[in-house]
């Protein structure tokens, strides 16, 4: 299975070209920063930031955001992680980031598809809950983002 993944053309354009890598690097950190700037919003804004800013409007639209980051980050993702899969299959970080990402995208999913999200974006006071999942959402996205820097340091 790796060595299907390592032996895509892509792959190996990202090996042989450091101006492809760069760029496709370039477009993963810019997704995460799409990702994270956009969830870290939300959450925030959740959690009682910016109590003027109205959550029905805000929240699907910091949301899409997101998901487009994520989508963005994972296919970048992808693509990085076929130049070389089995270093990043024995860094222990990359695993860490992965399981992280996994947490973070079940409890936006866990979040969103829940009454108390529907709820929060017609009320002016955000349940318990989902502030809880916001508090949940930060530390799990900032998890995931130190763990991908660790990579490169083991």
């Amino acid at each position: 299975m790796l060595d299907w993944i390592a032996g895509w053309p892509l792959a190996g354009m990202l090996r042989r070209s450091g101006t492809a890598y760069l760029l496709v690097n370039a477009g993963h950190i810019a997704s995460i920063g799409l990702l994270f700037g956009a969830i870290a919003a939300l959450d925030l804004r959740l959690l009682g930031a910016a109590r003027t800013l109205p959550l029905a409007t805000a929240g699907p639209y910091l949301s899409r955001l997101a998901a487009a980051g994520l989508i963005a980050a994972l296919l970048t993702g992808v693509c990085l992680f076929a130049v070389n899969p089995q270093d990043y299959l024995d860094n222990s970080a990359f695993l860490a980031k992965l399981g992280l990402l996994a947490l973070g995208i079940l409890n936006a999913l866990w979040l969103h598809y829940g009454g108390p999200w529907s709820r929060a974006l017609q009320s002016e006071s955000t349940p318990a809950r989902v502030k809880l999942h916001a508090a949940v959402s930060l530390f799990l996205w900032l998890g995931a983002i130190i763990a991908g820097r660790w990579i490169g340091f083991l």
